[in-house]
């Protein structure tokens, strides 16, 4: 997915068999979306729908849900995020690296949700979910938050914010790491501004849309964002500055 991603599990005995064989299961499930959905894998499902080698109803169904969920993704955010994005040609094609990261991880880390005794996070290239077994002590030491730091987009030596998570997820989107990456659909054009934007919440897939989404949009965004918070307990947003 072009960023290393980690898993980290607090427990009695990190060693146990149910342990090792849930982060297997962790990683072998982001092997298999990346499998999917790699746009740097020339054999993956969507980089051979992007060349027209096999059309949609030929691919697997999770590429079809990736489809609906971009749909979905532009229509809450006010068209601030799309699976359409310029090719090295400058031609807009399929592309679901933006919300697929999120879903990836989150689906891995339902391996992870019944370990008992056990709390957990993933770490993917910053973004973070996070979550633990219902009966890990809430002040037990396997359930102590994890620390997240969130780096200053203009000085990236320097923290600006330790946000605790237990449970839940946390994506900050900006361009201080990888530059010019982050495409405003109503624009079409490439961000180039120096922020962040950070956005917790449930499930790190929706985090990420809007971290994308309110990094790229304006006013109609943040009021899109609200009336989606609204509706989904757990989520809000915060800027770094510019």
């Amino acid at each position: 997915m072009g960023m290393p991603i980690s898993i980290h599990v607090r427990c009695p005995d990190p060693s146990a068999r149910d342990i090792t064989r849930a982060v297997a299961a962790a990683y072998a499930e982001l092997a298999r979306m990346e499998d999917l959905f790699s746009i740097w894998m020339p054999s993956s499902q969507v980089s051979r729908l992007r060349r027209g080698e096999i059309v949609l109803s030929q691919c697997d169904p999770l590429i079809t849900e990736a489809v609906r969920m971009g749909v979905k993704a532009s229509a809450l955010t006010a068209g601030s995020f799309t699976t359409k994005l310029p090719d090295a040609t400058g031609e807009l094609r399929f592309d679901p690296t933006g919300l697929v990261k999120g879903w990836a991880v989150d689906r891995a880390g339902t391996a992870l949700t019944g370990l008992p005794g056990a709390s957990w996070c993933i770490n993917a290239g910053g973004d973070i979910l996070a979550g633990r077994h219902r009966y890990v002590e809430p002040k037990g030491n396997d359930a102590r938050p994890w620390r997240i730091g969130i780096e200053d987009p203009m000085d990236r030596s320097r923290i600006t914010q330790v946000v605790p998570i237990v449970e839940g997820a946390m994506a900050t989107s900006g361009t201080a790491a990888r530059g010019a990456h982050l495409f405003d659909p109503i624009a079409s054009e490439w961000s180039d501004r120096v922020a962040s934007v950070t956005v917790l919440g449930t499930e790190l897939v929706w985090a990420d849309i809007w971290a994308t989404a309110l990094f790229v949009g304006g006013p109609t965004t943040q009021s899109a964002f609200t009336a989606f918070a609204a509706d989904n307990p757990g989520y809000s947003w915060t800027t770094g500055p510019e």
